[in-house]
């Protein structure tokens, strides 16, 4: 049994009118048809809301005895065994009492929903659970009932139901929402104006963040990769420097000119976990922005720019705010930069900021491979310079200016030189200075100078342990910089693990887009996942990426088992084995979403499966009902003419005569359907696209319905269109036809069209009863006649060829109200990459 829908109508305080509203679309579906019931409504005596109660079938509700007084709640039971189309249940947030099916109002709707029953409902800002605490502090009161938010989330509408806060005052002391005796202190404690503009200001952010969520989804459902610049959406680009806080205020200052504005810091790490960003400066930053009321975001990329430029259009953003770059005017010879890289590429919908800032031209270390690179380029480059040139300097000073310190502060002295080598570039540099420092000391200060000799033993001593501390204090420096750059990896491997667990446990990863990202990560030129049924099998490839994939493990340079009959296999390099350890949670990864892509993949052979058999048995169905109608129409006409019992007069035979051309064009229409709708199941359908004019097609679709029926407007001035013309003329034809059908007696159709953007809609108007809107996808569905149609109105598959033959040729079909009744069906069609049609000169009227 297929879910009922939600719908709910959000208001910021009480009284602003949800349950006039829920009201009001109730008699709107009544009038329409709609067998809607009131489950449960509390008027509070208000006039207005008790007319309009009235023409409303109300469910009795349920008695309940508690503490020696009696309740009433909505009857579930009552409900589910009237089983309306529509319920109306008013506070969706209400606790009920005890006693009863559910502890709150909003399980019982759950139950509804699950019996198929659309319901209706309404709620306040302040009784969703989130903002509990927020309410209290605005207004000093807590809400005792709450509401889930993911309840009202899930709900298929959700419409604000507005008003000002000044009317809504009005409306209270008038009387209209309150008995007068509790008008003075609603208005001076909980309707307070103050109150009110917070809690709308609430309300219209709730909303507008499930209207954004909604937008973000259709754009993915779409694939829409242009920037719809819906919202003033900030993209800040962090590199980890002191420059980004100023770039998080500057951004912020830029979204508080906009309403509704938004900011969005990333920071892009490159994915061998190499970077030079400080861990600190980054968790400031982070910090910065979530005061600011923005979000910080964290992405795995090698090309900085271009991930930067997926990320904003990914989010929708519409302006990028960079920091003018730190490198100084040398390093422009090895590229222009990530700035003006992101300027050039952004296109016409994002606006790029280059903000200046005080770290800009200074230079910026890069991290170099090996060793060196655990403390950085400009260490290494000064503990060189003090591990050779400070000796040799110091050796300078102590023999000319201040000769004659002793022994053993010369020692002191060389040894802090070679700490200082030591804390600045690390053991290499240190044990420079120590060799330099040992053989100067020898030299020019140990008795006899000017020798290799040393005369007195301890002096040896003294130099030997002169050397001695220096290696050690450069080995503590070299390890304590090895762990730092140990701990970076590691958590680099923990931040991209976690990146792509994520997205695997989404579903969002395919296998080919996971072993790019291995391949990428580690630098390799091919990646593949192999597989075999048992250990004498041959080896097959589940998917690869990159040129010339390995076929066996034996033939890759680095191969990680998953489980016995499983490899993932790599060829470029030689990994080291802290890669390899990466390496095989990849491996685990990878086999996961193979085996996720296999499942989805059985799941949607038995949805065909299913499907196939549905449409088999409504076939067979049709077959036996539907074609057995014309053909007994038709077998008792000729019978008739062949009687030689009766003498038919000529209006009689051509009355007879008709009757068997009614009965044969029945048949071939509903064969014809048939066996379209046999083709688009089978995928038989194979489009000629070609470009197309549409005053050649539509027309030519008219020809199966009366002359006066349709009114057509299709300009002549309308952009070709790519479609397959037969398939296109079917499926206008079967949408007139359908239209035609249920248009009253001297309605005629409207068939038109027009161009919008890079697409051509032909609009089907008619002024017949209309579909509701729950209704309006499954009339899409093979075998569906709407409304009580008697079975020998067709076999309900017009409309689901129509949108096949629409969808095969790139185009789509959906069913809108038409305004002032009747429904309109809307064909959109891409248009020709070729010429358009020169429009015709425009004159201006007054």
């Amino acid at each position: 049994m297929a879910r009922g829908k939600l719908r709910i109508y959000l208001g910021a305080a009480p009284g602003v009118g949800k349950t006039y509203a829920m009201l009001s679309e109730a008699h709107r579906r009544v009038e329409r048809g709609t067998d809607c019931v009131v489950a449960f409504l509390e008027h509070h005596r208000r006039p207005r809301t008790e007319v309009m109660l009235r023409g409303l079938e109300q469910v009795p509700r349920k008695e309940i005895e508690y503490r020696d007084s009696t309740f009433t709640e909505m009857d579930v039971d009552a409900v589910l065994a009237r089983r309306p189309q529509v319920a109306l249940v008013d506070e969706l947030a209400h606790t009920n009492v005890p006693g009863s099916r559910n502890a709150k109002r909003w399980q019982d709707v759950e139950e509804l929903l699950a019996a198929g029953i659309d319901v209706i409902s309404t709620v306040n800002i302040q009784h969703l659970e989130s903002l509990g605490d927020v309410v209290e502090s605005i207004t000093g009161v807590r809400q005792r009932e709450t509401v889930p938010d993911e309840v009202v989330r899930r709900a298929d509408q959700i419409e604000l139901v507005d008003m000002s806060p000044e009317a809504l005052r009005r409306r209270m002391a008038h009387g209209n929402i309150y008995k007068p005796d509790k008008v003075d202190a609603a208005l001076s404690n909980y309707f307070r104006p103050g109150n009110l503009t917070a809690l709308r200001e609430l309300a219209l952010l709730w909303v507008a963040d499930r209207v954004d969520a909604y937008l973000t989804e259709y754009r993915a459902e779409h694939r829409v990769s242009t920037i719809w610049g819906s919202r003033e959406r900030i993209v800040v680009g962090l590199t980890g420097g002191p420059e980004g806080r100023t770039l998080i205020r500057r951004a912020a200052r830029l979204a508080e000119k906009g309403a509704g504005g938004e900011v969005l810091a990333v920071y892009i790490s490159r994915s061998d976990g190499l970077t030079s960003a400080s861990p600190k400066e980054l968790a400031v930053q982070r910090t910065l922005v979530e005061d600011l009321g923005g979000t910080f975001h964290h992405v795995v990329g090698d090309d900085i720019s271009n991930a930067l430029l997926d990320f904003a259009r990914g989010v929708n953003a519409t302006q990028i705010v960079l920091g003018v770059s730190r490198r100084k005017g040398w390093q422009y010879v090895f590229g222009p930069g990530v700035g003006a890289t992101v300027a050039r590429e952004s296109g016409p919908d994002l606006d790029v900021h280059l903000i200046t800032h005080d770290e800009a031209g200074k230079g910026r270390g890069l991290p170099a491979p090996g060793r060196g690179a655990r403390l950085g380029r400009a260490r290494l480059i000064w503990g060189w310079l003090t591990g050779l040139g400070g000796p040799l300097l110091l050796t300078w000073l102590l023999s000319s200016l201040v000769p004659e310190v002793g022994l053993a502060n010369d020692m002191l002295l060389f040894l802090t030189m070679t700490v200082a080598a030591a804390l600045l570039g690390g053991l290499f540099p240190a044990l420079a200075s120590a060799v330099a420092g040992s053989l100067l000391l020898n030299w020019y200060f140990t008795p006899p100078v000017h020798t290799w000799t040393i005369a007195d033993p301890k002096n040896i001593v003294a130099i030997a342990v002169f050397f001695g501390v220096a290696v050690s204090v450069a080995s503590v420096v070299d390890l304590a910089a090895r762990r730092t750059h140990q701990a970076a990896r590691l958590r680099a491997e923990s931040e991209i693990l976690s990146f792509l667990a994520g997205n695997v446990l989404r579903g969002e990863t395919t296998l080919e887009a996971l072993l790019d990202r291995v391949r990428e990560t580690f630098g390799m030129e091919s990646a593949a996942l192999l597989e075999r049924e048992s250990d004498i099998a041959p080896w097959t490839c589940a998917g690869s990426v990159g040129p010339r994939p390995c076929t066996t493990p034996d033939d890759a340079d680095v191969d990680v088992p998953v489980g016995d009959h499983m490899s993932l296999a790599l060829s470029g390099r030689v990994l080291a084995a802290e890669d390899r350890r990466v390496l095989a949670a990849f491996a685990a990864q990878a086999a996961v979403v193979l085996d996720r892509q296999r499942l989805q993949q059985k799941a949607d052979e038995a949805k065909e499966l299913a499907e196939g058999n549905r449409i088999r048995t409504a076939l067979l169905a049709a077959v036996s009902h539907d074609l057995r109608t014309p053909l007994a129409g038709i077998k008792a006409a000729v019978t008739s003419l062949r009687s030689d019992d009766v003498e038919w007069s000529p209006q009689d035979q051509a009355d007879l005569l008709e009757a068997i051309e009614e009965g044969a064009d029945r048949l071939d229409h509903l064969v014809g359907n048939l066996l379209d709708m046999s083709r688009l199941q089978t995928g038989t359908v194979t489009p000629i696209i070609r470009e197309t004019d549409l005053d050649e097609v539509i027309p030519m679709a008219l020809g199966g319905v009366p002359e006066d029926s349709v009114d057509l407007d299709v300009p002549e001035t309308l952009p070709m269109v790519d479609v397959d013309r037969g398939l296109l003329e079917r499926s206008v034809a079967n949408v007139v036809e359908n239209a035609v059908k249920y248009s009253p007696p001297g309605e005629r159709v409207l068939v038109s069209a027009s161009a919008i953007a890079d697409r051509v809609e032909v609009r089907v108007v008619d002024r017949g009863p209309g579909v509701p809107d729950e209704a309006k996808s499954r009339i899409f569905e093979p075998f569906q006649r709407y409304g009580d149609s008697p079975r020998g109105a067709g076999v309900g598959l017009g409309l689901a060829v129509a949108r096949g033959f629409a969808e095969a040729i790139g185009g789509t079909l959906n069913a809108e109200d038409t305004p002032g009744g009747g429904l309109t069906m809307v064909l959109t069609l891409p248009t020709a990459p070729g010429r358009r049609p020169e429009e015709p000169e425009r004159v201006a009227t007054a």
